[in-house]
């Protein structure tokens, strides 16, 4: 994936602050809302590079390490991983800093595939990557 025993050295994609109410009945963070998070995430690098809509259509991997607790500060960090002629797969890490000592972990990890959309909600292929 992205990073090992710390955080990217990048700005994450995302960041979010999880509360009681997204907190099941042990006080874990749902993985469901882990989840979202890093749909989110991964959509900001797909957008960008379908210059338009996007849909998820898939989750290849996702894989949870440690528990989010509430309070803790969620980081996300995505990268394009490779393209096709409509989709767009994502890696995505998501890192916790934990509330009361600042430790940082690695939570999840996960690869997310989008597809370029038109109008009508039907694929379409990626514009032509920039050239500098």
């Amino acid at each position: 994936m992205i990073g090992t025993d710390r955080p990217p050295d990048e700005q994450p994609a995302l960041r979010a602050q999880p509360m009681p109410a997204d907190a099941n009945v042990n006080g874990d963070i749902f993985g469901g809302w882990v989840l979202s998070q890093m749909d989110l995430a991964g959509a900001v690098p797909a957008a960008a590079r379908a210059r338009g809509r996007i849909a998820t259509v898939a989750v290849e991997a996702m894989r949870f390490h440690k528990p989010v607790l509430v309070g803790d500060l969620v980081s996300c960090y995505a990268r394009i991983l490779r393209e096709g002629t409509t989709s767009i797969t994502v890696v995505i890490e998501t890192w916790a800093r934990r509330r009361f000592t600042q430790e940082e972990v690695k939570v999840t990890e996960g690869t997310f595939v989008y597809v370029a959309i038109d109008e009508q909600g039907r694929p379409r292929p990626l514009p032509p990557r920039e050239t500098a």
